[in-house]
């Protein structure tokens, strides 16, 4: 068989954790929060590899379980990752995808050199985290409108604020999903795969997401915050919704709320 060429570009994984836990995470199936990540890894993989030039498909890997106050230990594990693929396969740009507490890891190393977007799932989003580090990337948050651990309004406010600093920020509304995201478990790998392709540069984001991602600093958080039911995101997605409801897929920012 021909050797693989150096990838491309690269997709790091991070799961969700604990806000305190010095100890490691569990092994294999033990660690759910690491099993929910697999069937976006899978999608992921499936979407953006041709055998030949592979965007690398890669899981963190977390010291300790919890973020752990002022330590952040989940931040610094996902920069040493990411300074370890940058000596590995030198400057390729690197989109992170982070669930809950990963999202929050995500977020915070966003402003590593190889880093050009963040999709955060269901983040844990605190009023006080900064954003500075997020001047020049994208950021698409996506969140489950009854989410019970992390905060929808939160992730609505932090895409305001990344706005502000400099960031390309908008927020997905999940209807009728859960924080563990396996209601609608379908749609939530779609879209993500759907995002992360085109924060890679694969193939076209919806409309809307890329009118959002453009606002102006000082827009309103609502302006930036989307409704999944109505985007068209070209994979068959909602579909059943829009013929029951009678919506029209969206095609500008501004049409959900959380």
């Amino acid at each position: 068989m021909p050797d693989r060429r150096p990838p491309s570009a690269a997709v790091f994984l991070l799961h969700g954790g604990r806000e305190t836990g010095l100890g490691p995470p569990p092994p294999g199936p033990l660690n759910l929060p690491a099993a929910r990540m697999r069937p976006f890894a899978r999608a992921l993989a499936a979407a953006t590899g041709d055998g030949a030039t592979d965007v690398l498909v890669r899981p963190a890997r977390y010291t300790h379980r919890g973020w752990n106050g002022s330590r952040e230990d989940p931040f610094h594990d996902a920069v040493r990752a990411l300074d370890a693929l940058r000596r590995e396969a030198g400057e390729i740009p690197v989109v992170l995808v982070g669930h809950s507490m990963g999202a929050r890891a995500a977020l915070r190393a966003a402003g590593h050199p190889l880093v050009r977007g963040v999709v955060g799932l269901a983040p844990w989003c605190p009023a006080d985290d900064p954003v500075t580090q997020l001047a020049g990337r994208d950021v698409v948050l996506l969140h489950s409108t009854r989410d019970r651990v992390t905060n929808p309004r939160e992730s609505q406010s932090f895409t305001a604020r990344a706005r502000r600093a400099g960031a390309h920020a908008c927020l997905v509304a999940i209807r009728d999903s859960d924080h563990a995201m396996l209601r609608r478990a379908g749609a939530w790998h779609r879209l993500t795969t759907c995002v992360v392709t085109g924060l890679l540069g694969q193939n076209p984001l919806p409309d809307a997401v890329t009118t959002a991602l453009s606002l102006p600093p000082a827009a309103p958080a609502t302006d930036g915050t989307l409704d999944l039911d109505r985007l068209d995101l070209g994979l068959g997605l909602g579909r059943r919704a829009y013929a029951s409801s009678g919506h029209r897929p969206a095609r500008r920012a501004g049409t959900g709320s959380t």
